[in-house]
Order: structure tokens, then C-alpha cells, then sequence
């Protein structure tokens, strides 16, 4: 078979699952936003939406903004055994990256920060691509252990007692095999010559590079300081948007505790892992509901808050983006293929 056709099929092959994700992400923000609306009075919607007192929406905005700018600070850390790159550029990357993962679907958005930092720095494509791995790891760590904290004080549903048992022992597991992978990096690397070996010489090469070059991403946790730095960095990050919650119950009138903004957060979090619709419509509202009618806020209300949060968080990510993409601009269809 020619080279080009084994490439085409290739990258028809690695589109197939992204196909399938949209349509499970599609389908069921579709489901969720539909039971989302059930049974609400739209007319009490909008007058809640009519008495929103905004200087708590811009105190919520203003913390959402730094909450960004701790992002992008923090992936600078994570890339700073790899390549010290200028706060800047990583805000402006930042930016475009989390606009796309809102508006291109089965999160290829994800890929556009690696991509585009290799065009501001020495950094390859598959160490940026293992830093945001391990950055994802970072983030459901903090909010895993933030966890028992929201037990102890709000009962909560078992599913998500369950989910997150669940995902601590995954995050528990890919966290050591990935300081295995760095610590033991010469025997790592010989089991991966040796699985690869059986490939085209060409083929096997290039796997083996691209191994070693996303194992570089993982480099941040070989230092004990610097990995609890960044644990610091990830606790301050979702503490930030459990706060702008907050910011949002007195905007909406809510008598609620920095707890249930807590709460609130993690099922939201928890929500938005599964497949979702583009925007994260329906999965958004609908976790965001669920959240609040713990704390008996009528199913109203909660969609009230839903909706208004939710445009809130996606005008401030799309904003940021289209300001930073003049400086930023990348072929989708590259994106898609990379």
C-alpha cells in the first residue's frame, strides 16, 4: 500500500473516535439540557436574570480572570525544567487554548496549547502534550482531596462518592507510573524499545522519540519542591472558582456558604468529564442544578444560576481567546490531525 494511503486511512482512523465522542457529547448535553428545562417557569427565570445584582458578578469575573492568569503562571512552572517561556506568551496561549476546548468539540482544543507553544519556544510538541497530561493530573488531584472535605459537611449523592473514589485511585495510579516513567526513565525507555521493536524500523524510531519527548513533560515532579508548588498552584486555582462561585450566590440573592460553592463546583467538575456538547451545554446546567437543589434552591432558581454562570464563565474564556488569537492563529485541520 503506498505511503500516502496508509497515512489517509491513519488519520481517518484517529478521527473515528473524536466522531464518536461529538456524538455521545451531543446526545447527551441534548438529554441533560432537556431535563434540564423541564417543568421550569421561564417567566420566574427571567425576572430572577432581571434582579441580578452585578457588582458580584464583576467581583465573580475579576476572580475568574486571575484564575486564568494562574493557569497559564502554572503551566509555566510545569515547563520551566523543560524551557523557561515568558508569562505573555503563556497567557496569550493559555487563552486561545481553553477558547477552543469551548468551541471545537470532543476537546481537540486541549491540543492547541502544545501546538502552539512549539511555536514560541524549543519545546516539542509531545513534552507540551505531557505537561498538560500532567497538569490535568494535578487538577483532579486537588479537587479529589478537596473531596472529603465537602463529605464531612453536606450529604452527598452516592454516585459521586462512588465516581470519586473512583477517580482518586485512577489519578493515585497514573501519578506514580508517570514518577516511575521519570525516576526509572533508562528502564522505562528499554521496555518501550523493546515493545516497539517489532515496528518498521522508521516507525519505531519515531514512536520511541516522541515517548521520550512526552516523558520530558512529566520532568516538574522530579523535584520535590517544585511538585508541591504545583500541587499548591492547582489547590489555589479551583479555590479561585469555588470563590467566584460564591461571588455568584450573593449576585443571584442565594443564602448559601463558601461550602456549597465548594459542592457546587466538584458535581459541576464531575459533570463536565463525561462526553459533552460543544460550549458544555447541558452538562453544565444540568450538574450545576443537581448541585444547588442540595441546599434546597428550587429548581428555578438553579437553572437561573446555571444559565447566568455558565455565560458568564464561556463570555470571559471566548473574550480572553479572540483578543490573544491574532497572535496565536493554527490550521484546525492540523490540529485535528496532530
Amino acid at each position: 500500500m503506498p505511503l500516502f494511503a496508509i497515512s489517509a486511512t491513519t488519520r481517518e482512523s484517529r478521527r473515528q473516535p473524536v466522531k464518536k465522542r461529538l456524538l455521545a457529547g451531543i446526545l447527551l448535553g441534548g438529554i441533560l439540557l432537556y431535563f434540564s428545562l423541564k417543568d421550569l417557569d421561564f417567566h420566574a427565570i427571567a425576572e430572577g436574570v432581571q434582579h441580578i445584582r452585578y457588582v458580584y458578578v464583576a467581583g465573580a469575573l475579576f476572580i475568574l480572570f486571575i484564575m486564568q492568569i494562574l493557569r497559564s503562571y502554572r503551566w509555566g512552572v510545569l515547563l520551566s525544567p523543560i524551557e523557561q517561556v515568558d508569562q505573555i506568551s503563556l497567557f496569550s496561549i493559555t487563552s486561545v487554548g481553553f477558547m477552543l476546548i469551548v468551541a471545537i468539540p470532543a476537546r481537540i482544543g486541549e491540543f492547541a496549547r502544545p501546538y502552539l507553544i512549539t511555536r514560541k519556544s524549543t519545546i516539542k510538541m509531545s513534552s507540551a502534550l505531557g505537561s498538560i497530561v500532567l497538569e490535568r493530573v494535578f487538577d483532579f488531584l486537588a479537587i479529589i482531596l478537596l473531596l472529603p472535605l465537602v463529605m464531612f459537611f453536606t450529604p452527598l449523592p452516592p454516585w459521586l462518592v462512588k465516581s470519586g473514589i473512583l477517580l482518586l485511585l485512577t489519578v493515585a495510579v497514573t501519578l506514580c507510573l508517570f514518577i516511575l516513567l521519570v525516576v526509572k526513565k533508562m528502564p522505562s525507555m528499554d521496555l518501550v524499545h523493546a515493545l516497539l521493536k517489532r515496528l518498521p524500523d522508521r516507525l519505531s524510531m519515531r514512536l520511541e522519540g516522541a515517548v521520550t519527548h512526552f516523558i520530558e513533560g512529566f520532568r516538574a515532579i522530579e523535584r520535590p519542591r517544585l511538585f508541591a508548588y504545583i500541587f499548591f498552584l492547582s489547590l489555589l486555582i479551583w479555590l479561585a472558582d469555588v470563590l467566584s462561585i460564591y461571588a455568584m450566590f450573593f449576585a443571584l440573592g442565594f443564602n448559601l456558604s463558601f461550602m456549597a460553592a465548594l459542592t457546587v463546583m466538584i458535581i459541576l467538575i464531575f459533570g463536565l468529564i463525561v462526553p459533552t456538547a460543544p460550549g458544555f451545554v447541558g452538562n453544565w446546567h444540568y450538574f450545576t442544578m443537581i448541585g444547588l437543589l442540595i441546599f434546597g434552591i428550587s429548581k428555578t432558581d438553579a437553572m437561573t444560576f446555571a444559565i447566568v454562570h455558565h455565560a458568564l464563565c464561556i463570555t470571559l474564556t471566548v473574550t480572553l481567546g479572540l483578543i490573544f488569537l491574532p497572535s496565536n492563529t493554527l490550521n484546525i485541520s492540523k490540529l485535528k490531525d496532530s
